[in-house]
């Protein structure tokens, strides 16, 4: 499989922000730039399209210059929700893909090898579910999702459906485990994800 010709890169914006007092927290700055635009940075050149799915109006991320899709559900229904609006993007977007490479909006660390190694333990031939994992446990919003999943996600979703992790564990989606990332002198979590203020904080010391 060859990763990059194949696959579209989906970035799940489409929280509320509660913890950080509602709004689009990817959009607040992080040295002087949106969390966002870092992590398009390191998903970017993993993948053949990057497409952004997030509910409301699209306009406001009109900088980054991406296709933005909004899922069907509405009322915040979840990243199940976004990652089906994102596989449904994929397939209009690109139709020759087989996979969808999946990535939260908040994680301005994620791995460069993200994609590489996700496709390595899919295997040969058809795709099959694969999912990230760290020390700190699995991160199921990071995946690669064949875009033939999508009418089983959807018949999920309808049925009320809303955990990413459950539904994973369902599929028996294949785990990949990726070590800590070293940033100066520090070692983090790659999948470090900004909730609150105080780790908005965290990273700009990291960077």
């Amino acid at each position: 499989m060859k990763p990059r010709e194949h696959s579209v890169g989906i970035i799940l914006a489409g929280g509320k922000s509660s913890r950080m007092g509602g709004g689009d927290k990817c959009l607040l700055p992080l040295t002087g730039r949106p969390i966002l635009a870092h992590v398009i940075e390191r998903l970017k050149p993993q993948v053949a399209e990057l497409i952004i799915s997030a509910n409301g109006d699209p306009a406001r991320f009109s900088a980054f210059g991406l296709p933005v899709v909004e899922d069907r559900l509405g009322g915040y229904a979840g990243p199940l929700a976004g990652i089906l609006a994102g596989l449904e993007g994929a397939r209009t977007n690109r139709p020759e893909s087989r996979f969808a490479i999946t990535a939260a909006s908040d994680t301005p660390f994620l791995p460069a090898d993200l994609v590489d190694r996700l496709c390595s333990a899919s295997g040969e031939g058809a795709p099959n579910l694969a999912v990230a994992r760290s020390a700190d446990g699995m991160h199921p919003v990071f995946g690669l999702w064949p875009v033939t999943l999508a009418p089983d996600l959807e018949a999920s979703l309808m049925s009320g459906e809303r955990k990413v992790s459950d539904w994973v564990r369902q599929r028996q989606a294949r785990e990949v485990m990726f070590p800590p990332l070293e940033i100066g002198s520090r070692t983090i979590d790659p999948f470090f994800n900004i909730n609150r203020a105080h780790d908005l904080a965290a990273a700009e010391a990291f960077l």
